[in-house]
């Protein structure tokens, strides 16, 4: 998408106002599904839809009894369902929020909000288990020309095209390597890889383009993985191991692009997000703060530079104050994000994180694994293995 385009979009969504909306206009009906011990519901993709007046939650499903009642009361909807097909058959919506964070669950969802005939899907990360899911999700939802969304929010922020403007006109001189990391805390390793490296590749892509090639060492309590090192993971991912990822990945553009997450290695004040390293400078994303990004200014190999001052970048510049209000309250509450699906949906086109994204980021991960199955070998993406690579040690 054009850069101006993004930013009309993206400002127009934010400043929406009641006066902008036709009073008469049917709103979009939404049924939510979570699942109360399972995932539950996301960060907040059942709440969301209530800042969304385009919008009104017709129906909810959770196989928790007392987790369905209580999400009832919060969100004020009468239709109840412990089975999230029986609600989609009955209740037919237009848009299906798939909460759960529990990944083993995601695909029959999608699935099953299609065949009910759902226009659009807006779904927590990470997409799906396996590259074989997700090839069936992308075909079937190009086929039947629905729109899928994943909740990548920063994917969403207004600031992305102006920093890759900022970056084509030279900023921090010639872009050298991208560096990101995990939160490294418990989960550090293979699920912080899942959980939320799929945030940072899914943002990575922006300014790297496609992922082409990959060569990784994943390893277990000191030692490169073994196939009696692999368990069930949490969170429905599926076979799982690996408290340590280094992985290399060459990007379209030829830009290196570095992932790293070492178990219990980061602090609350460090870590998570991504710096884009250039000859004249360090663009660093925090993700999920606001601002999200800050430049370093001058060469970063540059020990003797006196004063190391991080300056904020905002939709109007570099040290700018941001001029759209409630920014971040409204992206980290998935507003911008529903705004730009109900977008998608009424122009016929992807939405800003769509299912041909949502796919790349699953691509990554895998090839990470399949090339830790290899011996640290670089494997070539699109993956010709497209189960679980853990799966065939």
């Amino acid at each position: 998408m054009q850069r101006r385009h993004f930013i009309t979009t993206a400002t127009a969504s934010l400043a929406a106002s009641t006066a902008s909306l036709r009073a008469e206009a049917p709103r979009t009906r939404v049924a939510v599904i979570g699942h109360t011990g399972r995932g539950n519901y996301g960060h907040g993709l059942d709440t969301m839809w209530l800042k969304v007046p385009e919008t009104e939650i017709v129906a909810v499903a959770d196989a928790d009894a007392v987790g369905l009642a209580a999400e009832l009361k919060k969100l004020k909807v009468e239709k109840g369902y412990a089975d999230y097909r029986t609600m989609l058959a009955e209740v037919r919506p237009e848009i299906v929020a798939i909460g759960p964070r529990h990944v083993d669950q995601h695909h029959m969802m999608v699935l099953a909000a299609i065949a009910a005939g759902a226009r659009g899907i807006y779904m927590e990360k990470p997409f799906c288990r396996s590259l074989v899911e997700a090839d069936e999700l992308v075909a079937i939802c190009e086929a039947k020309g629905v729109r899928l969304s994943v909740a990548h929010r920063n994917r969403f922020h207004p600031v992305v095209p102006v920093i890759q403007k900022l970056i084509a006109d030279g900023l921090i001189g010639r872009v050298l390597e991208m560096r990101a990391r995990g939160k490294e805390d418990t989960r550090g390793g293979s699920l912080d890889l899942w959980v939320l490296g799929s945030h940072l590749f899914n943002l990575a892509c922006m300014f790297g383009g496609q992922p082409a090639a990959c060569s990784a060492l994943v390893a277990q309590d000191g030692h490169s993985l073994t196939k009696a090192d692999i368990r069930e993971g949490d969170e429905g991912i599926g076979l799982l191991a690996g408290d340590e990822v280094h992985a290399r990945f060459e990007m379209a553009n030829r830009m290196p692009l570095f992932f790293d997450s070492v178990k219990e290695a980061g602090s609350k004040t460090a870590g998570f997000g991504l710096q884009i390293i250039g000859t004249e400078g360090i663009i660093d994303f925090r993700i999920d703060k606001e601002p999200v990004a800050h430049l370093l200014a001058g060469s970063p190999f540059n020990p003797a530079k006196p004063e190391h001052i991080w300056v904020p970048i905002t939709t109007a510049g570099v040290g700018k104050p941001e001029p759209i209000a409630k920014l971040g309250e409204e992206l980290s509450s998935h507003v911008v994000a529903a705004r730009d699906l109900l977008a998608a949906i009424s122009d016929g086109r992807e939405p800003l994180c769509g299912v041909q994204e949502a796919r790349t980021t699953i691509e990554m991960i895998s090839a990470i694994f399949e090339s830790q199955r290899l011996n640290g070998q670089r494997v070539t993406l699109p993956l010709k293995t497209r189960v679980n690579p853990l799966s065939l040690f």
